[in-house]
């Protein structure tokens, strides 16, 4: 690893060196993919020269440590060691995620669709947890997130939540939601106390780009329109202003009904309409690709998922990487960052064993 590093540190040096060419910005196609290299190799050399301050400051810790006879000075050593020992392994796994190679799409914006499986009302209600994480997450990450549409649930949550994030490595750090997400914890509406299990699916569609235009043809569209539904109350729409749209050759059926006008929920179900039919045609390309929602989400039975969140043991397991942490509390509240760097690390070294 250390080798790579040092490589890719060399190459930062020659990529700032060419941005301060003065013809640099005559190539404007050229000069984007030199401001882009640069900002990676930037975030690259800093998360390595934190990286290797931490260590050297466990070692002075530890060095300390053995000379130190005051007992009340000890215990303040001991406790920075294990701070650091933390953050050496926290900046450990930013560096490897960092040296997977970025990638075209990892910029892409991105679509999930959060839906209740196994477990009724509290599935519902843990699709409502794992959105509110999502946008926490997106709001550490700095990313954009607009709500495309959702399915109240009466008991809290929601059915299904359909949400689009966009911004800096977002598709990166999310395609690896997708799957089905165990949950085990004592309901609200639980009066003995006992832990019930209950599962949700997540799919994550990467919105074509420019240049992946989707050609869709008016009349493969069946258009209908209805009255907006909800848990009640005085916001349910009294205008026929929802939209379902069946997509005729494939038979992919996408709906919105979060605004009151007709034409906007149209314009945000034709985004995941397009997002589908696009994740379609790219697996059909690249058959190899695990990409096919119906692979990502599976059925949302309890025995096929890719983590747990185990409350009563503040634990979220991933099984795919047997990532253990205890620490769902933070997780919950958008801490997901270590668990999707080790991720993108994990797939990356799987690619390249495979």
């Amino acid at each position: 690893m250390e080798q790579k590093i040092q490589k890719l540190l060399l190459r930062f040096e020659e990529v700032e060196k060419a941005l301060g060419d003065p013809e640099a910005l005559s190539d404007k196609k050229k000069y984007k993919e030199l401001t882009r290299e640069h900002s990676y190799l930037s975030e690259l050399k800093d998360a390595y020269l934190s990286h290797k301050k931490a260590l050297d400051a466990l070692q002075d810790n530890r060095k300390l440590l053995k000379e130190e006879s005051d007992p009340e000075f000890t215990q303040v050593i001991q406790e920075d060691i294990a701070k650091l020992e933390l953050e050496v392994v926290n900046l450990k796994t930013k560096l490897e995620s960092l040296l997977v190679p970025p990638d075209p799409n990892d910029h892409a914006n991105v679509i999930v669709e959060v839906r209740a499986g196994t477990g009724g009302d509290e599935a519902a209600i843990f699709v409502g947890d794992c959105v509110r994480m999502y946008r926490l997450f997106a709001d550490k990450m700095g990313w954009k997130y607009e709500t495309l549409s959702c399915t109240d649930s009466e008991a809290g949550g929601y059915k299904e939540y359909i949400i689009s994030l966009s911004g800096k490595n977002v598709h990166r750090l999310m395609q690896y939601e997708a799957g089905t997400h165990r949950v085990q914890r004592v309901p609200v509406t639980e009066t003995q106390g006992r832990v019930h299990t209950s599962a949700i699916t997540v799919a994550v569609l990467m919105e074509p780009g420019e240049d992946e235009k989707i050609e869709i043809d008016e009349s493969d569209l069946k258009i209908d329109t209805y009255r907006s539904s909800g848990a009640g109350g005085q916001h349910v729409n009294t205008t026929d202003s929802a939209v379902r749209i069946t997509h005729l050759p494939t038979g992919v059926v996408v709906y919105c009904q979060q605004e009151r006008s007709q034409h906007k929920n149209k314009d945000k179900a034709m985004r995941v309409l397009v997002a589908k039919l696009a994740e379609e045609r790219a697996r059909k390309k690249h058959e190899e690709r695990a990409s096919l929602r119906s692979t990502q989400v599976g059925s949302g039975d309890r025995s096929e998922r890719i983590r747990t969140y185990n409350y009563s043991q503040n634990r979220v397991t991933d099984h795919r990487i047997n990532l253990t942490l205890y620490k769902l509390d933070y997780i919950m509240n958008g801490d997901l960052e270590e668990v999707s760097l080790a991720l993108v690390s994990h797939f990356y070294q799987e690619k390249l064993h495979a």
